[in-house]
Formats: C-alpha cells, sequence, structure tokens
C-alpha cells in the first residue's frame, strides 16, 4: 500500500498526459518508455505486453519512476516513485480503456500470442511542481 496522491497529482494522472516510465536494467542502468496511465484511487495503472524489455526490468526490481507532465504547461509535472505489482488480469481491456482516453478509440490488436499485462504503481514518494 502506497501513500496517497493530491488531488493536484490525480488532475496529472486523469488528465491526457503523457507519462514517462523509468525502469532499471541489468546491468543498473535506466530504461525509458512514454506511456498512456491511468489511476486507480492512489494507485498508477498502465498496461504493457509481457516479456517486453520494461516488463523484464519490473519483474526483476519493481522499484520505478514515473512522470507526468502536464501536456498544457510542462513546467507542472509529478514524479511518482513506487513499487509495481504485475498481473495478467486485464491487460487487454486496460489497454483499451487508455487508448479512449488518448486516442478515443480502441487500441488494436497485438502480435499473435502476445499477453497484455496491467501494471499498478503504488507510490512511496511523489515530487514536482504541481498545484
Amino acid at each position: 500500500m502506497g501513500i496517497p496522491l493530491s488531488d493536484a497529482v490525480r488532475d496529472l494522472v486523469d488528465g491526457k498526459n503523457y507519462a514517462t516510465l523509468a525502469t532499471i536494467n541489468a546491468d543498473g542502468g535506466p530504461q525509458t518508455s512514454a506511456m498512456w496511465v491511468g489511476r486507480d484511487g492512489d494507485e498508477l495503472l498502465f498496461s504493457t505486453v509481457a516479456g517486453r524489455l520494461k516488463d523484464r526490468n519490473m519483474r526483476r526490481d519493481p522499484r520505478v519512476s514515473v512522470t507526468i507532465m502536464d501536456r498544457a504547461d510542462p513546467e507542472r509535472y509529478t514524479e511518482i516513485r513506487g513499487r509495481v505489482t504485475i498481473t495478467s488480469d486485464g491487460g487487454r481491456e486496460l489497454d483499451d480503456t487508455l487508448s479512449w482516453k488518448y486516442d478515443g478509440k480502441d487500441a488494436g490488436e497485438d502480435a499473435p500470442g502476445a499477453v497484455r499485462v496491467v501494471v499498478r504503481v503504488a507510490a512511496d514518494k511523489v515530487t514536482g511542481h504541481v498545484s
């Protein structure tokens, strides 16, 4: 269980603002990915395909950082550091939900045999410049 998010941080997450996910590679170096992001209470949600580098990194080391910048004012941003949990239930549905949020349509199909997962981030620390 993480710490609660402020109303201003929730506003950034709930908007059509892209997020940057930072994970830790096996060699200790950083890896980043631009992501669609959603929220369930005080947890961040996103979907990825099992086996991708970010998925492998998070399974090996669940510590992540997620930065979200306001599209209208990039100086208004938040960084949420926390730990992830990964489940395979509802990955396709979450991807479609986020696609409707960002693009106004279904996400489309993944490659044959791909398994979508849901990643939840519980915040340990929240920083940034939001009001």
